[in-house]
């Protein structure tokens, strides 16, 4: 489960976008942009897709499951 559908382009500027199949999720200036790129080119992309859907808020919270049998969603 390495990939989880996260890409990244830096910019001259010290920006860093991250995207999520294909759309932009967010961007990053300053220490955090420097943080995740770190992370990234230390070589565990797992951990750098995970990082990235924590940044970006694109991750599951743990009630899906229960949400899935709730009587409103069926």
């Amino acid at each position: 489960m390495s990939d989880l559908g996260f890409t990244w382009r830096t910019h001259k500027s010290g920006e860093l976008q991250i995207f999520h199949r294909g759309k932009l999720a967010t961007t990053l200036r300053g220490a955090k942009a420097s943080d995740f790129l770190d992370l990234a080119a230390s070589g565990d992309t797992g951990a750098a897709q995970q990082e990235a859907a924590r940044l970006t808020g694109n991750y599951k919270r743990g009630n899906e499951r229960l949400a899935k049998g709730h009587p409103r969603n069926a």
